[in-house]
Order: structure tokens, then sequence, then C-alpha cells
């Protein structure tokens, strides 16, 4: 299966991460010595299931290395059309690449172990697409004090991964796309991702009687797409690196990896 990375988010002056990255891509923000994304492809090039690895958003004088073939796409200025961007430059790539995998540069905590465990996963049937979840005592548990944000289910509750695999035609096909734009830009807000959906299934969750069986019902039929969600044994696939305390715990976490 083919990769892409997201990297094309620069903090604002207004925003947690800004102190630490002063105008440069979060990408690059440098964890246990190496910028982050670093962590991501290094994780890539060891899975076994991952040939090939598109970033979109980095200028390609970044100096990062992967062990397999790696490209290159400029930011495309939003993340749908980052998206977009990606999956054309790996359809360029390997035209009969089907199923593409998409990850976050925010998530350094990955090895690949988890990443071959997510596409033998997703892979035992055939969805439009696969959507990554952590519940929130797995999160908990292996990053206490984390503080992420949780959508609460009637049967548990949980956070979104950033590490999700799609069939190609969920970025190629104009049916999908505006709704894709409307959910992105709500991705921070499982309210407002709800109402998205439609009035009863926000109604549902505000009242505690969604289950994740009925939200992803709900979802599918009114995206017309088939999807399955993944829920995650490794918290890392969550782990996004959003806020200073976040980048602290993962950079605590990091040396400790790399030291052993």
């Amino acid at each position: 299966m083919d990769a892409i990375v997201m990297a094309g988010g620069i903090p604002k002056p207004d925003e947690p991460l800004y102190e630490y990255t002063k105008g440069i891509a979060k990408a690059m923000v440098d964890i246990a010595g190496k910028p982050m994304i670093q962590w991501v492809l290094d994780a890539l090039g060891e899975a076994k299931n991952v040939n090939s690895i598109t970033i979109v958003g980095l200028p390609e004088d970044s100096r990062v290395t992967c062990k397999k073939p790696l490209y290159s796409v400029p930011n495309q200025g939003g993340m749908l059309a980052n998206i977009i961007a990606g999956v054309e430059k790996v359809l360029q790539i390997n035209p009969e690449a089907e199923y593409l995998l998409t990850a976050s540069s925010d998530i350094p905590g990955i090895t690949g172990e988890m990443v071959d465990w997510l596409i033998d996963a997703a892979m035992q049937t055939r969805h439009d697409i696969y959507y990554g979840i952590v519940k929130r005592e797995v999160m908990e548990a292996r990053y206490p004090g984390a503080n992420r944000t949780f959508t609460k289910l009637a049967d548990m509750h949980v956070c979104g991964a950033d590490i999700h695999i799609a069939h190609k035609s969920m970025a190629t096909d104009p049916e999908h796309l505006a709704m894709w734009e409307e959910l992105i830009g709500r991705r921070k807000s499982p309210l407002k991702q709800a109402a998205s959906i439609g009035f009863l299934t926000l109604l549902l969750l505000l009242m505690g009687r969604l289950s994740l069986e009925g939200a992803i019902k709900r979802v599918t039929k009114r995206l017309n797409i088939t999807g399955r969600p993944i829920l995650w044994e490794y918290a890392e696939a969550a782990m996004d690196v959003d806020k200073p305390h976040q980048l602290e715990i993962m950079r605590a976490d990091l040396e400790a990896r790399a030291a052993a």
C-alpha cells in the first residue's frame, strides 16, 4: 500500500505551538533530536506493507529521509486540497493503487509494527473507508494527562486516530468532495460533525444514545459510502501533537525510546 503523510500545517502566532515553531511547519518541530515527521517516516519505512510515501506540504529541501521511495507535493492551501493532491501523486506513481493510507505528520509515536497491524486489520474486508478510533481507557493508560478530546458514545468514549485507510475513489469522486470539505472543517468538534450528518444524529449524541454501530450506519448512509471502524489497541495512533503539554509528553516518551 502507498502512504500519504500530511505535513502542511504551520502554527499561527495565536496558536498554542507557535512558540515552538516560530513560523516553520509543525512537522519540523524537534522531538528527541529529529523532526517530528521523521518519526512518522521511520515508522512507514519499517512497515512491511508500505511501498512508497508521499509527503504533502513540506518544502523539498526539508532534509527528511525514508527507507522507502519518498516523493513530495507542495502545500495546496487546505487539507482537502492537500489530500487530493497526495492521492493524485500516488496514482501517478502507481496507477494500480486501489487503497491508500493517509497519516498525519504529528503522530510521532507510531511504529512500523502498528502500521502493518492497521493494514492487515483493514484489508480483511473491502469497504470505502476505514476510520481509526481509540478508547478513552486505552489512551489514558498510555498517555496520562494528554487531555485528548473524546466523543461520548452510548457504549464507549473514543477519540479519532490520525492514520486511516480509504479507497482512492474517496478523493477522486466529486460526489463525496463537498461533504468531506465540511467534515474536515469541523474535525475538531464532534458535535459540529454530528450536526453535518443530520439533526437526529446530533440529538442522539447529545442525549448519550448514539452507539458506535449507530454512528457508523448514520455516517455511511449520509455519505453514501461503506465504512468500518478500526478499534486501535495502540494509543499512539491518536496521540497527535496539538498543544505544548502534548509535545512535552512525546519528547519525554521518545527520548526514552531512543535511549532504550
